[in-house]
């Protein structure tokens, strides 16, 4: 297989389950500690071999183009004062010049029509997609996994995790026709079923590795489920031809995009910091104790 060098981020999503935050701030540029939740998609891109990203943005995400840009007055006075660490930092979250490009989804069609807008920047070659809502913590990052694997076969291959089953109906599922290893091979993808109904306990999470095919039958969807053009839709359509494999990644996925799943990654994500023991060891009912 051609090596993967261009990944698809859609960062289109208006946020809702964060309002009002994300009414001036991006949904992807919430921190998690001290980074974006986008930095971490990237960084976890750079660590697969991806050179080329692309974001399918929406009106009002002009924050996340700014943040990829390099600021040579902030990192000239960061470098006066001395703060190295700082301005280490800094540079390591822009991009190099050429190497992203932001594409507009003007409606919320959905995953399937954000990813068929990427066509023309990725070409005829296999692409990688991360969602960012999905922080995935693991040893090995989660797409430098795949592409590993993926580099020996032509097949789409999409992430898996096993999910608890009052939950499958949240989540496209997959059917697996047999494993070995981390390796599901798969006879068919069902979009958000339900209850009930699941062909197995391994839900879809937000990483892909896709052969360019799938943009043709993006091409040949209608509205699926939600009135949406869904990926899984465009994937499972050429399991009889290109053919697709589930991938049970090694790591910890936090669904970033609940409330819920964005605190429970910032505790877990402070605790593996060194320099934030403790901060945590504080007794039950402290914010609401009067001084």
């Amino acid at each position: 297989m051609k090596p993967i060098r261009k990944a698809v981020f859609p960062v289109a999503g208006l946020g809702t389950r964060f309002l009002p935050a994300t009414k001036s701030v991006p949904k992807e540029m919430l921190p998690l500690i001290d980074k974006p939740l986008i930095q971490y998609a990237v960084d976890e891109a750079k660590a697969a071999g991806i050179e080329e990203f692309i974001f399918i943005t929406s009106s009002g995400k002009s924050a996340l183009e700014n943040y990829f840009s390099s600021m040579p007055a902030l990192e000239q006075s960061l470098a006066d004062k001395g703060k190295v660490d700082i301005l280490d930092a800094l540079q390591a979250s822009a991009l190099p010049g050429g190497s992203a490009c932001f594409i507009r989804q003007d409606q919320p069609l959905g995953l399937g029509h954000a990813v068929s807008l990427a066509r023309n920047a990725v070409g005829d070659a296999p692409f990688a997609v991360i969602l960012p809502d999905d922080v995935i913590w693991a040893n090995t990052p989660a797409l430098a996994q795949m592409v590993d694997c993926a580099a020996h076969t032509d097949r789409h291959m999409i992430a898996t995790q096993a999910v608890a089953e009052e939950s499958l109906s949240s989540y496209g599922v997959v059917d697996i026709a047999r494993s070995a290893g981390a390796v599901q091979k798969l006879r068919g993808l069902v979009e958000k079923p339900a209850a009930g109904t699941a062909p197995s306990r391994y839900g879809i999470v937000g990483r892909y590795v896709l052969q360019p095919s799938v943009f043709d039958r993006l091409d040949e969807l209608t509205p699926g489920a939600g009135g949406e053009i869904q990926l899984t839709d465009a994937i499972a359509a050429d399991l009889g031809s290109v053919g697709v494999d589930g991938y049970a990644f090694d790591g910890r996925r936090f669904d970033c995009g609940s409330v819920r799943g964005y605190l429970e990654a910032t505790v877990a994500f402070a605790q593996d910091r060194p320099e934030l023991d403790g901060v945590f060891d504080t007794p039950s009912g402290l914010l609401h104790k009067v001084a």
